[in-house]
């Protein structure tokens, strides 16, 4: 399967360099090039290498929001602070959370791959809470869901801070973090700092390991 892939990638990135002014290699660079935990800087040198046509079209200039943003997001960047609600209505900040090592974590109730993570959330949660580790969950979940945002966060037993616009991908958080894909993590350190992204199953717990034994 990674063979296969790997080798589907080469072919489409052999297109893409080989057509720099076609639309249709711009759209497969946004699948190639900025697929989940692309890097960057090694995009944004890439995304150079199109025409000045194609960077300025419609479809150019999206993808360099998302290189810009991917740069904002990046590891030793300072986390952009927002303000959602909680279920109660209360706003929350992110900036709220500073001083402690905070797992910002966007799903979605309807989001199968995110509830198949919770658990390990919720055990790396019980493990490091005592150490100054809490979460800050997104939903983008949207006003039809709010039923089912709210039930899933009770079944599967998540007991830190849940905040949400109930306005899915829309959510300002969602935009701000150019979160296009869910389930999708920062890990923020005291300091306000990303120091990790994306980390699931051992490698959150691998990862917390690692910064509460320093």
């Amino acid at each position: 399967m990674l063979a296969s892939q790997a080798g589907y990638d080469s072919v489409t990135r052999a297109f893409i360099y080989s057509h720099l002014n076609s639309y249709v290699a711009l759209e497969a660079f946004k699948y190639t090039e900025l697929a989940y935990n692309f890097n960057p800087d090694t995009a944004s040198a890439r995304f150079a290498r199109f025409s000045e046509s194609q960077r300025q079209s419609v479809m150019g200039r999206k993808l360099q929001e998302l290189i810009d943003t991917g740069k904002k997001t990046d590891s030793g960047k300072v986390a952009m602070d927002f303000t959602e609600n909680d279920s109660t209505g209360k706003p929350v900040r992110l900036s709220d959370f500073r001083g402690h090592y905070v797992l910002l974590d966007f799903w979605a109730s309807w989001c199968k791959p995110c509830r198949a993570e919770n658990p390990n959330y919720l055990k790396a949660y019980n493990k490091y809470k005592a150490k100054n580790f809490t979460i800050l969950g997104v939903s983008l979940d949207d006003e039809a869901t709010r039923r089912a945002w709210l039930a899933a966060v009770k079944v599967d037993g998540m007991p830190w801070t849940q905040v949400s616009e109930l306005k899915g991908f829309k959510s300002k958080s969602a935009v701000l973090y150019g979160v296009e894909a869910i389930p999708t993590n920062f890990l923020i350190d005291p300091n306000g700092r990303i120091v990790g992204k994306n980390l699931r199953g051992e490698e959150l717990d691998k990862k917390l390991g690692a910064l509460f034994s320093l």
